[in-house]
């Protein structure tokens, strides 16, 4: 809605005269009741599946872009959580990966080189990895300083915007925050922009979501044959 010049300056000082002083309370206020939703919604999540594009960027001391696409899962029964990540194509060219997080243990398999990667002590960052599909609003609360910052549309979906910074020091070395546009409705976010550090962010983009529906069976697993290659981190 345009207002005309004037009318606009009007209109700018009294939104800040009303709602500048009552600001931190409103966005508190929001907060919670975004957290309670959370709560809610958590409750009934069972299984999520999207598709995805991930967004890496170096600006230092070259600029330089990944991209990544492809299907991604989540499990959650009660304290249990799994994730599958699904990778089709990095640059678009055919790049076949399965990231699996299950029980404190990740596993990388790059089939081009036919090489399983296990990460044995990856409970620390189980819990920040799914953060915004079926982590409960105490979840959150529980492991990062939440900021809201206000709702906005992501296609035709009306998100909640929350920035994240890690209560743990550990995990502040991956990222110093991340910011997401969480529905909470459904429990499921639609963008997350990581800050990785100077130079380095990511955007994840999140597609075709559905709620608990059967999975595929390899959603969290891969094939191997006896000329894989294991390494372990």
């Amino acid at each position: 809605m345009y207002l005309g010049r004037k009318s606009g300056f009007a209109f700018a000082a009294l939104t800040a005269i009303i709602l500048l002083p009552g600001r931190p309370a409103f966005a508190a206020d929001n907060l919670q009741s975004v957290l309670r939703k959370l709560d809610q919604s958590a409750a009934s999540f069972r299984t999520a599946s999207a598709d995805f594009e991930f967004d890496s960027v170096t600006t230092e001391p070259v600029t330089d872009k990944n991209i990544q696409k492809g299907s991604i899962y989540y499990e959650r029964k009660g304290k249990s959580f799994k994730m599958g990540v699904h990778i089709r194509e990095e640059n678009d060219r055919p790049v076949p990966k399965v990231i699996t997080v299950n029980g404190g243990t990740a596993r990388l398999y790059e089939k081009l080189i036919d090489q399983v990667t296990t990460i044995s002590k990856a409970s620390k960052l189980e819990s920040y990895v799914g953060v915004g599909f079926g982590a409960s609003g105490k979840d959150l609360a529980e492991k990062w300083n939440i900021t809201y910052q206000g709702s906005e549309m992501v296609g035709e979906v009306r998100t909640e915007k929350l920035e994240l910074v890690p209560k743990d020091s550990a995990v502040l070395k991956y990222f110093r925050k991340i910011t997401i546009w969480v529905d909470p409705e459904r429990d499921v976010t639609l963008k997350q922009f990581f800050d990785e550090g100077p130079g380095q962010y990511r955007v994840s983009t999140y597609s075709n979501i559905k709620l608990n529906q059967r999975l595929p069976g390899d959603a969290f697993t891969f094939k191997t044959d006896k000329h894989t290659r294991y390494v372990t981190q």
